[in-house]
């Protein structure tokens, strides 16, 4: 297009280009995104807007915005000034799949939490849990009725890191062949993907899940079973 920061300009704070600075924005208050890492995506109609690489994410503003086209996959604004986000196939990923919103993040819950499944459970196991009441705020799964509830049990796959992040598309792929109910998926030593129909349901999801993967480490320092199986 003849003037491609036309995409990002908005006075509507949940305009894409500006709800991913706010969102980035609270992920860094979280601890979620320190030191550059992690990242934000939103799929806006036939576009899709996606947090750069290397910017500090409390410190974004929406002309750091990459705008991509979600059919031909070129970019429809690329700012010079920054490279894009390593990310953005794996948010790809999730687009494919119906999502309206991707988040990546580094939470210290999440990498915890690969590395005692991989020491208790092996590495091919995923992270499982139930009877905890935050379980509700994740959703069935695709294409089903309401969330989980607190009798139902929680699993998220978990894939080896990569030495770059683009890297980590195909596993993150077969992991969500393998699990089509998942929302998220974990990142030995990584972080996390986790994803939604909307950027309301992507960032409820994420919280309740990193709340979750925090309670079951401080589980695992007192003794106490993530399921009763």
């Amino acid at each position: 297009m003849s003037d491609p920061d036309a995409l990002i300009r908005s006075s509507d704070p949940e305009h894409p280009a500006n709800h991913i600075c706010t969102l980035c924005a609270k992920f860094y208050s979280l601890g979620w995104v320190t030191g550059t890492g992690g990242g934000t995506s939103i799929r806006h109609g036939d576009k899709i807007y996606i947090a750069p690489s290397g910017v500090q994410k409390e410190l974004m503003r929406p002309t750091d915005m990459f705008v991509m086209d979600f059919e031909s996959r070129e970019y429809l604004r690329r700012p010079a000034a920054h490279k894009p986000s390593a990310c953005t196939p794996l948010f790809y990923a999730a687009f494919k799949r119906g999502a309206g919103c991707c988040i990546h993040t580094h939470s210290q819950w999440a990498v915890l939490v690969t590395l005692l499944v991989e020491r208790d459970l092996g590495p091919t196991a995923p992270f499982e849990i139930e009877q905890i009441e935050q379980i509700k705020g994740i959703p069935r799964g695709r294409d089903k009725v309401g969330n989980l509830g607190y009798f139902d049990r929680l699993r998220i796959p978990i894939i080896e890191n990569t030495a770059h992040e683009e890297d980590l598309t195909g596993s993150l792929e077969k992991a969500m062949e393998a699990y089509p109910d998942a929302y998220a998926v974990l990142v030995r030593r990584h972080g996390i993907y986790v994803w939604g129909d909307n950027v309301h349901k992507a960032k409820t999801q994420c919280e309740s899940i990193d709340y979750i993967l925090q309670l079951a480490v401080e589980m695992k320092k007192l003794g106490l079973p993530w399921t009763t199986k």
